[in-house]
């Protein structure tokens, strides 16, 4: 039985807001946007908060406007303001030390990601450290692929404590199908928790195909 298309909808406009904490990013996401965004789900895509943009996204690949691993700049999530902010937030010799020095250093754990938000570096950035950090480590592969791990064990222990909250709520048809949107994130970065990862994730399926809905 194939997912409704505003279920399909919701997980692409997920997938494009988060695309700073996905493995392979623009290259990895847009044969996804082709292969699922169906004329019906453009429909009730459009329908969505920035789903307009991934709309206009979808039809640039459609057409060849826009290259496979690539994006308008006119169509990035949050109208690119995170990365334009990044710009503006040029780096000290000794602020580009410390973070490389870190990122040597970094561990995949919660403590890490604590001790890595506590450098000044990354404080300059505020709220968008992540995305800020990407853009300006853009140029260099190695950084890039490092800070890439940042992200990702970011991501995951974000999703981790989603979950955790999710499992511990009454369910409602809108927590349903906000699991179903975002179940491909939860198979890809619960696992990174070993035993406890694949338990939390049984417990999201089997919480979103049994409890009933108690909106």
């Amino acid at each position: 039985m194939k997912p409704k298309a505003n279920i399909v909808a919701q997980k692409l406009v997920n997938l494009y807001r988060q695309e700073h904490v996905i493995l392979g990013g623009w290259a990895a996401l847009n044969p996804i946007f082709l292969d699922e965004a169906t004329d019906e789900v453009l429909n009730a895509m459009s329908e969505l908060p920035t789903g307009k943009m991934l709309v206009s996204h979808i039809q640039n690949l459609r057409s060849g406007k826009t290259p496979m691993n690539s994006i308008d700049r006119n169509l990035l999530p949050y109208g690119g303001l995170m990365a334009e902010s990044a710009i503006t937030k040029p780096l000290t010799d000794a602020q580009w030390n410390q973070l490389r020095t870190a990122l040597d250093k970094f561990s995949p754990t919660q403590q890490g990601l604590q001790d890595l938000q506590k450098l000044d570096v990354v404080k300059k950035f505020g709220d968008e450290w992540l995305n800020g950090i990407k853009t300006i480590l853009s140029d260099d592969a190695n950084l890039s692929e490092k800070w890439r791990v940042v992200m990702q064990t970011w991501r995951a222990y974000h999703l981790w404590d989603m979950a955790s909250q999710i499992v511990s709520q009454p369910m409602t048809e809108r927590t349903r199908a906000q699991i179903q949107a975002d179940m491909p994130e939860y198979e890809t970065f619960l696992p990174m928790f070993a035993d406890a990862g694949k338990k939390l994730l049984e417990k999201l399926r089997t919480f979103m195909k049994d409890t009933k809905s108690q909106d």
